[in-house]
């Protein structure tokens, strides 16, 4: 016989769906209840589900991407509705179209989740990125979103490499705290820079000129400088070691193997080309390795998506862009045996206006939507 199944609400189910979400993201590591507010009730006879993910890539669609546009299309709606995209691709399973700027995507489709239904309702940037990245509404306290939560995670589980545990490509969300009351510490390592210009500069990493012989010899210039622990008590040669082991972990970020995994001029030209030579693909690029050097948790800032004015043109810009950075990245990922182990998520804080606006002045535009949107999640 079987166990009886536990009496659940639907508001308990999603709750604990969500919550082994999360553990997915987090691999196994605890977060104190502290950190979500009142500890919620354990579901009964429900045995925890072994994570399997190590990292998260987070597409984040600064502004709001058009659901009708994109993952969730509705043809037959009429101009006023789907506008010129009114063709969207058959995908490789069966019953789901996705939007016609999107074909790469489309023979991906079994490799994906497409979530159609998402609403919160808020129509403004700050409070609505900040319901979906940190699953709370705005109020007196900060709460972290999920990237700074899972970085203090990894670090309370003992993570040691030396890269940030939490890395956006290439500017930090902005449209809210990131690490709330988590502190600074958690926030994300922003690369700043454009990663499909060579050198890649990163900042406080890779400058720009300046090559990496002079940076060794500016390192062995400040050793035959550093005399102060020959001099000096037990106390401050033991604070002169704190500051020579963070000196050696600079040095690993600028020239050891840390920091050559900024460098995208080390993979084969036809990859990159797949990607896309634009700062986009090649932040999809750098992404990969990043979670292939262990990195738990990336951001890529892609922004532009907030369309109140000429919409379908920038759609005709933008989707081919996405489709073929996000195409490589899913293929490259499973080629490399990283898709069983890393989560990839896509999706913005809102999705955009049913309708479009065709007077002057926004010639075919389309506002805040917070009632419907989607998300893409592998």
């Amino acid at each position: 016989m079987h166990p009886p199944t536990p009496n659940l609400s639907r508001r308990d189910l999603l709750k604990y769906s969500l919550g082994t979400a999360a553990g997915l993201a987090l691999a196994g590591a605890s977060v104190p209840a502290w950190a979500g507010g009142d500890e919620p009730a354990r579901p009964p006879r429900i045995a925890p589900i072994a994570a399997k993910a190590k990292s998260v890539i987070q597409v984040w669609l600064w502004g709001g991407p058009c659901h009708l546009d994109t993952f969730d299309p509705k043809p037959g709606a009429g101009r006023d509705y789907s506008g010129p995209l009114n063709n969207p691709v058959q995908s490789v399973v069966d019953g789901v179209k996705i939007g016609q700027h999107l074909p790469l995507l489309a023979k991906l489709a079994d490799r994906y989740a497409l979530l159609r239904g998402l609403t919160h309702g808020n129509n403004g940037h700050e409070t609505a990125a900040y319901l979906v990245q940190a699953g709370r509404k705005a109020g007196p306290i900060v709460h972290p979103g999920i990237g700074a939560i899972v970085a203090y995670a990894r670090t309370q589980a003992g993570y040691q490499g030396m890269l940030p545990p939490y890395i956006a490509l290439t500017s930090q969300q902005g449209r809210f705290s990131e690490a709330g009351y988590l502190g600074a510490k958690y926030k994300p390592f922003a690369t700043g820079g454009d990663p499909s210009k060579d050198p890649f500069t990163v900042e406080g990493i890779v400058a720009r000129g300046i090559s990496e012989e002079r940076q060794r010899d500016r390192r062995a210039l400040l050793a035959e400088l550093d005399r102060i622990g020959d001099e000096t008590g037990a106390g401050v040669v033991e604070a002169a070691s704190a500051i020579d082991r963070g000196r050696e972990q600079a040095y690993e970020m600028i020239l050891g193997k840390a920091g050559k995994v900024f460098d995208l001029t080390q993979e084969k030209t036809d990859l990159r080309d797949r990607y896309g030579r634009n700062r986009f693909g090649q932040s999809c690029l750098c992404a990969r390795r990043l979670v292939e050097a262990g990195v738990p948790y990336v951001t890529i800032n892609h922004q532009g998506w907030d369309t109140h004015k000429g919409h379908f043109e920038e759609m005709g810009r933008k989707l081919p862009e996405l489709d073929k950075g996000l195409a490589a990245l899913l293929t490259d990922l499973s080629e490399r045996g990283l898709l069983d182990s890393t989560i990839v998520w896509v999706g913005g804080e809102f999705g955009r206006t049913p309708k479009v606006s065709w007077e002057e002045p926004w010639n075919g535009g389309r506002g805040h939507h917070g009632k419907a949107f989607s998300a893409l999640v592998a």
